[in-house]
């Protein structure tokens, strides 16, 4: 039987201080990867363009609106395919990632729906030291699903993975789910991500940070739209500042 396969997608929108090193820890995790562009204004087309051509698996895609990053995951739909979605600011660890390949491909996490990890929502950078909030008790951010779970996901997407109706498969349904940021602990944990939320991602707005997503910005009408040119993320500082500030070790997760 051959194993599942693992697809990645990449949605970005001005993400040149991040995004080449976001794409690159995850690439080796992939066997497939779409790089999505929504628009980007800074460095991020070209960091991308010269990301796909080193890379045979991976293909980028200019999109008009970002409901369109959902249409590449349809037709994996039904198939033994995990979709694991990745922003521009999110840094996971490819050593971690590396051992989840090995896990996912032996089945220890075939009956499970949806998968979520360790993040720390970093709030500075400081040398080999990332400081921030950690989930738990924050909120985690990490999209990896198991599509061999589902019939369909339709409806209103706003984006890949987000809104929209989920027609589960015969014998699943949305509670099969594991947290693993509740299982263990940050320095044991193979999912596990830097999510620089509160730090610059783009050369052309260097000054704004927890910028608003996009669910903010295309679900709440005019008040989305203001919040995505005035650059503030009200979900972020409500969900990702909680508990204390921690600091972690952020070596694994700039590999010269």
């Amino acid at each position: 039987m051959e194993p599942p396969r693992i697809v990645g997608i990449v949605l970005v929108r001005n993400d040149d201080l991040h995004v080449e090193r976001a794409v690159r820890n995850v690439a080796g995790f992939c066997d497939r990867l779409f790089l999505c562009d929504h628009g980007s204004r800074d460095r991020t087309p070209a960091i991308l363009d010269k990301i796909s051509s080193d890379f045979s698996h991976v293909s980028l895609h200019r999109l008009g609106h970002p409901r369109e990053s959902h249409e590449l995951l349809k037709p994996f739909c039904g198939t033994d395919t995990w979709i694991f979605g990745v922003d521009g600011d999110e840094i996971y660890d490819p050593a971690g990632l590396a051992l989840l390949k090995t896990m996912l491909q032996r089945g220890d996490f075939a009956r499970v729906w949806r998968m979520k990890g360790n993040v720390l929502h970093v709030t500075m950078l400081e040398g080999a030291a990332a400081h921030g909030y950690a989930a738990p008790p924050s909120r985690s951010i990490t999209k990896l699903y198991n599509f061999a779970a589902i019939r369909a996901w339709d409806g209103n997407t706003v984006e890949r993975l987000h809104g929209g109706h989920i027609a589960f498969g015969p014998g699943w349904d949305d509670g099969m789910k594991r947290n693993l940021q509740e299982e263990m602990s940050w320095d044991a944990s193979p999912l596990r991500c830097l999510h620089l939320c509160f730090l610059p991602r783009s050369s052309r707005d260097a000054d704004v940070q927890a910028r608003a997503n996009i669910m903010e910005t295309y679900g709440a009408g005019w008040r989305g739209w203001l919040r995505k040119w005035t650059g503030a993320g009200q979900w972020k500082r409500e969900y990702y500042r909680r508990g204390e500030q921690i600091t972690v070790d952020a070596t694994p997760f700039f590999p010269s």
